[in-house]
């Protein structure tokens, strides 16, 4: 099956992924695996997050999921339903059904969960599931909106050596 190209970068888009993939690079230089994600509101940056699955020991804390917690705490429903969250990798099922109980209403991704799969292999800390967040969102009774993949380029070098 031919898989539809993504609709066009913005330059909001693009510089809110960037930010994204810079908090990727900040998770690993403290420890943990390289992903990282931000909620916008109204075009400007009100949470960001990175992963802490390694330094909380905790298997839940995705960037996504972390951020998600944070942001059901911070804001409304209706808030959430007019945000989006920009993240470095698309998110897992577990990041996808947290960004929809959560209420989030955009998603905008960098590296695709099947590009992150042919850099993570078979590593036990990564075990990528093929499935994709547009079909975890599908399953919803709300729809929410995702863009991607974008910039494989940088998305891919925050994770350089980290998985071998």
């Amino acid at each position: 099956m031919a898989t539809a190209l993504p609709a066009a970068l913005t330059d909001e888009d693009e510089t809110f992924l960037l930010a994204a993939i810079d908090l990727a690079a900040r998770a690993r230089r403290g420890g943990n695996h390289p992903f990282g994600a931000l909620l916008t509101i109204d075009g400007r940056v009100v949470l960001e997050a990175g992963n802490t699955v390694v330094t909380d020991r905790d298997a839940t804390g995705h960037a996504e999921t972390n951020l998600v917690r944070l942001a059901t705490r911070s804001y409304s429903r209706g808030e959430l339903g007019d945000a989006t969250l920009y993240t470095s990798t698309e998110p897992c099922a577990m990041c996808a059904a947290a960004v929809y109980w959560g209420g989030i209403g955009r998603v905008v991704y960098a590296l695709g969960e099947d590009e992150l799969l042919a850099l993570t292999g078979a590593n036990e800390e990564n075990p990528t599931m093929a499935l994709p967040c547009r079909t975890v969102f599908a399953a919803g009774q709300r729809p929410v909106q995702v863009l991607g993949p974008y910039l494989r380029e940088p998305a891919t070098a925050v994770h350089d050596g980290f998985w071998n």
